[in-house]
Formats: structure tokens, sequence, C-alpha cells
């Protein structure tokens, strides 16, 4: 398994997929539309109790680089890497949190929301961040003005990022990509709208792309 940095794992595409799946036989066919239609960065959450098995199953997916999202403490984060998450992602940074995630070398994308949150992080030696929740925090207006001093990080805004949204914050320099649930409609496994929709998504022009 090639390890990644986190700035590469935010690089692979524009969107990260956010996933909120209950029942691992899904895991399959949703990591292959998503990895097919262009997405390979996964973000599953564990908000599920099939969440760890949905993690195992989408890592044997060819091009796909899974993750765990919603990782809360230091045990999850170990549960998460067991299941061969490759990358993890929390809604808010905690010091015993972003120490093992540290500690263990994996990328961290931890939540935040507020200048205190960033510079917290930027002390324990962390440059890139969720901004989250993105629309609820303020939008892009407030993101623009939390980069303006901390121009040195780097952000994938998530929470209430659509489709019709998404180019505006995808086209700021500091913002590497976003997540979003709406590429995995509610509702029975359809591989096809799956796969559509990645495309769309992995269409998205980004600051400084040639598209």
């Amino acid at each position: 398994m090639s390890n990644l940095t986190v700035a590469q794992v935010m690089e692979l595409a524009p969107v990260i997929p956010v996933l909120v799946v209950e029942r691992v036989e899904d895991a399959l066919p949703i990591a292959q539309a998503l990895v097919k239609g262009g997405l390979p960065a996964l973000e599953v959450t564990l908000r599920t109790p099939a969440a760890l098995d949905v993690i195992r199953e989408m890592a044997q997916v060819e091009g796909a680089v899974v993750g765990a999202g919603t990782v809360l403490n230091p045990a999850q984060l170990e549960s998460a890497m067991k299941a061969g998450a490759r990358f993890v992602v929390s809604p808010g940074l905690t010091e015993p949190l972003g120490k093992a995630a540290l500690d263990a070398g994996i990328p961290f994308l931890p939540g935040t929301a507020t200048a205190a949150d960033i510079m917290r992080g930027m002390d324990m030696g962390l440059s890139h961040f969720k901004f989250f929740p993105a629309e609820t925090s303020g939008g892009l207006p407030a993101l623009k003005a939390l980069a303006a001093p901390l121009h040195t990080a780097r952000f994938c805004p998530t929470g209430g990022i659509t489709p019709q949204n998404a180019p505006e914050w995808l086209a700021q320099p500091f913002i590497k990509c976003v997540g979003g649930s709406w590429v995995v409609p509610k509702g029975p496994v359809d591989a096809e709208k799956i796969e559509a929709l990645a495309r769309e998504a992995a269409a998205l022009p980004r600051h400084g792309s040639a598209r």
C-alpha cells in the first residue's frame, strides 16, 4: 500500500464523496462506480454499525483510496486503520486525536470552523483542514476571512456543498477539494447513476486547473 500525504489525497479529485453506508453488500458497487467515475478518494463515515466492514470491502477496489470519516478519538482511529483506512477525517480537532494521527503517520483532515481551531492545528504541525460545517459556519465569506491571515492553510469544505455551489468554493486557491454526499443518492444503489454523478463531480474545475 503506497503512502500518500494529506495534500496528495486532496489532489486526487475535486470532490471527496462523504459516504454513510448502512449495508456492507453496498460497499463494492458504490466504490466501483465512484472510482470508475473518477473519484478515487472515498470517505466512509463511522456513523453506521457497518462502517468498518464497508471500509474493508471498499479497500479491495482497485484505484480506491478509502478513508474513514467521523473519527472522534484515538480508539476509532486505530480501528479505522486496522480496517484499511488510508486517511482519516474528523468533525473537529482534539489534542489526543491529533497526536494519535500524527504519531500513526496517517493523512489527517481535522474539522475546523474558527481561527482558534486552525491555529491549534498549525501549532501541532498540521496545514490541511476540513472546514466544517461549511455553509452553517458562514460559508465561503467566512472561510475567505479565515484564510487571509492563515494563508498557509489549505481546506476541504464539507457540509452544505452541492453541485451548484461547489464551483465557487473550488475556484479559491486555498481550497483543494470539497466533501460532498450528493454523488451517492439515498436509497437503493444505482451504480450507473452514481458513476454519472461522479463523472460530473470529477470534471468540476479547480483553481489553477487546466480544465
